[in-house]
């Protein structure tokens, strides 16, 4: 019998009676890299939560070393050798990367100075390029990753899990981890690795198991694996020709120009920016991260201003507009859903129907005078539906929905405002392959309807299969621009560089 260093047996979290996960029986070994892939809603945090103290069990039990265990607490399964890193980020925002990495450590007495230069030594031992002394609210999301998977790596556990991992960094810091996740292995630690890019979870396991719908369907050592195997046993069907395809043979051709940006300026980051969106096409944006991709297109929602002096021209419809808030932006007909769906795209503590009904009532401000939770009841029922969010009922919070559920969620919030213009930043970033599948249909249905949409992402592959004609972003601008028939993803990633 292989030296199983933890184990569940029977395990089943049920609620409001509705099993998460049922029955499952997993094993994990010493010193072994274990990816657990499945579509949002599998089981996949469910089990992980188990494992690290978040939620308890209803049936079943869990061992480690073989002795029987259930913790109560994040802090009790810590104490015991088991650690996660969370998707989402539960650093203390008003305090330092030092602070932060030290945090339930600290002694009696501590010296700024000493936990300083001791968390610069961890950091650059990791080969994390993080300033101990610069408070966490004003790092940006890989920064903040890498102190929370130093902190697992400084409470030496037995067992780490980590819940995508490598969602904010790039491909350099990727590297790195994958680098840091192997040293680890070496050292005996038991790795859980929980990720949406099953390239990933095929690189570095040495096993793979398989959920759905809360059930355990296959576990198997990694060259048993290839991407259509995994992604079969995950949705129960062939996605292999659906989900990031080839390269569109046929695009649509270009309508009205409904998007005109000219000399857009901000700071160091948009620099004399200059682009067009036109109707009924998908309009594809790629750039490395300080392109200014992004900022790009929030200046165009509202999000951010652009310089107050030659800040440059967006026109929308032939019309000027400058918007410096969001919310005219909203009743102008832009809608941008972010990139950062927990932090800006719902309110956590609101039901599904309240999220959406809450984005109609910012497009109708200033008419509506009274809210109906009838109404809001309906509207939440008709967009679950035709979104396919899957959860028991829209009274359900946001929060405990999975991610491509809450994407949804977002993503409906802005649709109900029938925007002119539709901006998706990262739109499957943290989904499942299941519901990419969905989004990218809703992304190409509403260019059939002849919207214009625009899809910035990082992931090349995304971009070659829906974008009917793709911009390169570098420095702070629009540096290429190529048909969906001309580009290949060698042209696009060198204009991206070079």
């Amino acid at each position: 019998m292989a030296d199983n260093i933890l184990e569940l047996h029977d395990a089943t979290k049920k609620y409001a009676g509705v099993p998460a996960i049922e029955d499952i029986n997993f094993t994990l070994e010493r010193g072994e890299i274990h990816s657990i892939v499945g579509e949002n809603g599998a089981g996949k945090s469910t089990l992980t939560k188990v494992m690290a103290g978040v939620v308890t069990l209803n049936g079943g039990k869990m061992l480690l070393d073989g002795a029987e265990i259930s913790p109560q607490t994040p802090v009790e399964a810590r104490n015991l050798g088991i650690a996660m890193v969370f998707q989402e980020n539960s650093l203390v925002p008003t305090m330092t990367a030092a602070q932060n990495l030290f945090l339930g450590q600290e002694n009696a007495f501590n010296r700024i100075r000493r936990i300083n230069i001791e968390a610069q030594q961890f950091f650059q031992s990791l080969q994390f390029d993080v300033d101990p002394v610069t408070v966490v609210s004003l790092l940006g999301a890989a920064k903040k990753q890498m102190i929370e998977i130093a902190r697992a790596v400084k409470n030496s556990a037995k067992v780490i899990i980590f819940d995508e991992p490598t969602a904010s960094l790039t491909p350099e810091e990727k590297l790195h981890f994958f680098n840091l996740v192997r040293a680890l292995k070496e050292r005996g630690v038991s790795i859980i690795f929980i990720s949406h890019a099953l390239e990933e979870a095929l690189l570095i396991s040495d096993r793979i198991t398989v959920l759905r719908d809360g059930k355990h369907i296959v576990t198997d050592k990694n060259s048993n694996f290839d991407r259509a195997r995994v992604v079969k046993a995950m949705v129960g069907r062939d996605l292999s020709q659906t989900i990031y395809g080839q390269r569109k043979s046929v695009t649509r051709p270009a309508g009205k120009k409904v998007l005109t940006v000219r000399n857009l300026r901000m700071g160091s980051q948009v620099k004399s920016c200059a682009l067009s969106v036109f109707a009924g096409q998908v309009t594809g944006i790629f750039g490395l991260v300080g392109s200014g991709r992004t900022e790009t297109f929030k200046i165009v929602a509202g999000v951010m201003k652009r310089d107050f002096r030659h800040g440059g021209d967006v026109l929308l419809n032939d019309r000027p507009v400058s918007y410096v808030v969001p919310a005219p932006a909203i009743r102008g007909g832009i809608a941008y859903i972010t990139e950062d769906r927990k932090l800006e795209g719902f309110f956590e503590t609101k039901s599904i129907a309240e999220n959406i009904y809450l984005g109609l009532l910012a497009k109708l401000r200033g008419k509506r005078k009274l809210v109906s939770k009838k109404e809001a009841d309906q509207v939440g029922q008709t967009w679950a539906k035709r979104l396919n969010i899957r959860t028991i009922n829209t009274e359900v919070r946001a929060v405990e929905l999975s991610g491509g559920n809450q994407q949804k969620v977002v993503i409906a919030k802005s649709l109900i405002q029938d925007p002119e213009l539709i901006i998706f930043d990262e739109p499957t970033r943290g989904v499942d392959v299941g519901a990419i599948e969905e989004i990218h249909k809703l992304i190409n249905t509403l260019a059939d309807q002849g919207k214009p949409v625009v899809v910035i992402s990082s992931y090349l592959p995304e971009i070659m299969s829906l974008s009917d004609r793709i911009l390169v972003f570098r420095t702070g601008k629009v540096v290429e621009e190529f048909s969906a028939a001309e580009a290949t993803e060698e042209k696009i990633m060198y204009s991206a560089i070079h």
